[in-house]
């Protein structure tokens, strides 16, 4: 067919076209989203198919290859052999790795839970110190003391005298948090949820939608500027603090403020960014989770405890310190609760050299490593026939709780990354899919009296 030049073509052949190129973009972006998609869904069939009944077969390792095309290749393992292997006697041939940090760097920056070498090195020595000051315990069981009369008793009391409902583990997971971290939490999470996403995603597809500006790492772009945005806030607040106030705080950011890196200069505003963002999300997320399991045995051991006191003034129960270190059963229910549902289910490091692991697996140099905790506290040869059931008593020994080898019970880390008392480490953190519904009724005075006597 030909076309007559001195034909005037119609505004209708222009909208055409118009309107084929946007359904030709609009079905570009949807097929990305399509690939995300199979994508988590190859790897969520992935996990199920290899849980804990695969580990147990292949005496708790084994290695998994995925596509050609895709990041997804690496051992798997839950023998604590292997653990203590990759964090204790060859910790540093098994660092982070350059993929982690690749994934997770937009986010957490060169903060602790990301950074390897020396960087980590002086971030730990730094907060290690820091953790195990007197000044920082004091400030830390008056700040406790604080957010649980002042804030969750008072939501606690409101939700019991009105018979309603509430969602418990979104309550103390901002109970974790004080106001100005509120603030920011909506893009904390959801930055985080992106982030993960890179893990089960080819290397080239996310670095692409990043280049281009699409999908999820679109998303991820607005979320950590808005982060960004409220860490700025925070080092700019705690700056001005520091200005005019000679009393020093004891908490990680004011540490860092007051302290110099290795050329004896202060250390960057974005090196401050990475310790805030980094640690407000550990704190805030795993801590919080552990806290939603209770057990009704735990009530009598607290009132074990109050029984030995002479008075308790003006109504208020708070407990010492040195009160809770006899609380066994309540440190064995945590225990076994962490031991079932870890707050982090896996995690990983990549080798830097190649190295054979004590039950015989080769390793070669940028292999990743995932080792599963989830799958370790459903290995019967590591916690016996017993091992899918709740049963703090494990942990007890004539009534006084006894710990288990980090390296078996995996939820804080061991080694040299052995999690300080804060918190443990961030990364893929574990909720209760929806969450804790909770009616809450007063105990009748009659029934504790039965616990008193």
């Amino acid at each position: 067919m030909t076309i007559n030049p001195n034909t005037n073509l119609n505004s209708s052949d222009n909208d055409d076209n118009f309107a084929g190129i946007f359904v030709s973009r609009w079905l570009f972006f949807l097929h990305l989203h399509i690939v995300e998609l199979i994508l988590a869904l190859i790897v969520f069939i992935a996990i199920h198919y290899l849980r804990q009944k695969r580990l147990c077969q292949q005496n708790g390792t084994f290695l998994f290859i995925g596509p050609w095309f895709s990041s997804l290749s690496f051992v798997v393992t839950a023998d604590p052999r292997n653990l203590e292997h990759v964090f204790k006697t060859k910790f540093s041939v098994y660092p982070k790795g350059p993929s982690f940090r690749e994934n997770v760097g937009d986010l957490l920056g060169d903060g602790l839970f990301s950074a390897d070498d020396e960087t980590w090195r002086r971030q730990r020595k730094a907060a290690s110190t820091e953790f195990h000051s007197a000044k920082f315990r004091r400030l830390t069981t008056e700040s406790s003391v604080e957010l649980v009369h002042a804030r969750l008793l008072s939501v606690l009391e409101n939700a019991t005298n009105k018979s309603i409902p509430i969602e418990l583990q979104d309550i103390l997971l901002r109970l974790t948090l004080n106001n100005i971290c509120i603030i920011a939490l909506g893009a904390l999470e959801d930055a985080t949820e992106v982030t993960a996403l890179r893990f089960v995603t080819p290397t080239w597809v996310w670095k692409t939608m990043k280049c281009l500006d699409l999908g999820s790492e679109k998303k991820l772009k607005k979320l950590i500027k808005d982060v960004d945005e409220f860490a700025k806030k925070v080092i700019e607040t705690r700056k001005k603090e520091l200005s005019v106030s000679l009393r020093q705080g004891s908490d990680l950011l004011t540490v860092f403020m007051a302290s110099k890196d290795e050329e004896g200069k202060p250390f960057s505003d974005k090196f401050l960014r990475d310790i805030c963002v980094n640690f407000i999300l550990a704190s805030r997320d795993t801590s919080a989770v552990a806290l939603s399991w209770v057990e009704e045995k735990i009530v009598a051991e607290i009132s074990g405890i109050v029984k030995e006191r002479e008075e308790i003034k003006n109504g208020e129960l708070i407990f010492k310190a040195e009160e809770i270190k006899k609380m066994d059963y309540l440190q064995a229910a945590l225990s076994e609760a962490l031991r079932l549902y870890p707050s982090v289910p896996v995690d990983l490091k990549e080798v830097v050299e190649d190295d054979v692991l004590p039950d015989g697996t080769v390793i070669k140099t940028g292999t990743k490593v995932i080792y599963a905790i989830y799958a370790m506290g459903r290995i019967e040869s590591i916690w016996r026939k017993d091992c899918r059931e709740y049963k703090p008593e494990r942990w007890l020994r004539d009534g006084n709780y006894m710990s288990e080898s980090a390296y078996k019970f995996f939820t804080f880390n061991s080694g040299p990354r052995l999690c300080h008392p804060v918190a443990p480490k961030i990364a893929l953190t574990m909720y209760m899919k929806y969450g804790l519904m909770v009616n809450l009724i007063n105990r009748h005075e009659s029934g504790l009296h039965e616990y008193l006597k």
